[in-house]
């Protein structure tokens, strides 16, 4: 696998395309200018980046003039697992199989039957492998190339992953007692205080993905956000308060994050942090609550943008 002539070609064709795409983009890059034109088709309008008051305008704010190294290694999907333990939490970490600096070091024979590969710098770029006989290597390699050679920064201006190296790392599959992919929750918190949270559901149904918000009590909240809601209210995990404190702790020191937990046979498991939840281009419906979250950012001041 990955190693006859139509693969090499594509291969080269991938990274020569990629190359191409990457040099034009360090020459005539604006993230301002970005920002304002994708703001622009979700929204219809421009973004307020001298006074924000949105959760997205700010988010959009945070991509222009906050940075923090520390911010830019949580987002590594490697080097995060070391921020983890930093925390104490090491027992929370998926059980990490191999790492690998070049798609043609991976060797499937020598993988077990499921397991998921995620490049790591950048988000949403993962292979889920529920039965490694039942996958199209060549393709899945092709499209781990395709990632490998591509900066995630440009075109959504999120610069947690402009100088991050590219890398795959293998972790175990974990699935719930159906299956697939289990529930996850998604604590949005800001200023180290987690204030809501969010599910994804039906994520592989006909229907399609399904996200519902709770505050922090557990009561669904009556707004969606790009995704429809589902029609079901979830019993409230026994896990929950260990999920609050956990993030409390990852989310210590950075003015707003996104914490992924996962639970499994009454164990936490971590996901990822993330910094620009759908690049900050994600309508709410009624619109009062992209001001109401807009409400829990407070924006660095001055001399707390750059760390």
């Amino acid at each position: 696998m990955g190693n006859g002539i139509r693969y090499k070609f594509h291969r080269s064709v991938i990274i020569l395309s990629k190359y191409l795409e990457t040099s034009y983009y360090r020459r005539f890059y604006n993230i301002q200018k970005q920002i304002e034109k994708q703001f622009i088709k979700r929204f219809g309008r421009k973004p307020n980046l001298e006074s924000p008051q949105t959760y997205n305008e700010k988010l959009q704010w945070l991509k222009l003039y906050w940075r923090d190294e520390k911010a830019a290694r949580c987002a590594d999907k490697l080097l995060v697992r070391d921020y983890v333990r930093e925390k104490n939490l090491g027992n929370i970490l998926n059980e990490l199989i191999a790492v690998y600096d070049d798609v043609r070091q991976i060797n499937i024979d020598e993988l077990p039957q499921a397991f998921v590969l995620k490049t790591t710098h950048g988000s949403g770029w993962n292979i889920i492998c529920k039965n490694k006989h039942q996958i199209d290597w060549e393709e899945s390699f092709l499209m781990l190339e395709g990632w490998m050679h591509r900066n995630y920064y440009y075109g959504v201006g999120e610069w947690v992953y402009q100088n991050l190296k590219p890398r795959i790392i293998c972790e175990k599959y974990l699935q719930g007692e159906d299956g697939n992919p289990p529930v996850d929750y998604k604590f949005l918190c800001f200023d180290g205080e987690p204030k809501l949270l969010f599910v994804c559901l039906e994520r592989f149904s006909d229907s399609g993905l399904k996200v519902d918000f709770y505050d922090m009590e557990w009561n669904k909240m009556p707004f969606r956000r790009y995704y429809p809601n589902s029609d079901v209210i979830l019993k409230k995990p026994e896990q929950f308060d260990e999920m609050v404190a956990i993030s409390r702790k990852l989310a210590e020191g950075f003015p707003f994050v996104r914490v992924d937990l996962f639970v499994i046979n009454d164990r936490v498991y971590f996901s990822e942090l993330t910094f620009f939840p759908g690049s900050g281009y994600e309508p709410f419906d009624p619109e009062e609550y992209d001001y109401l979250l807009g409400s829990y950012l407070t924006l660095p001041k001055s001399e707390e943008v750059i760390k």
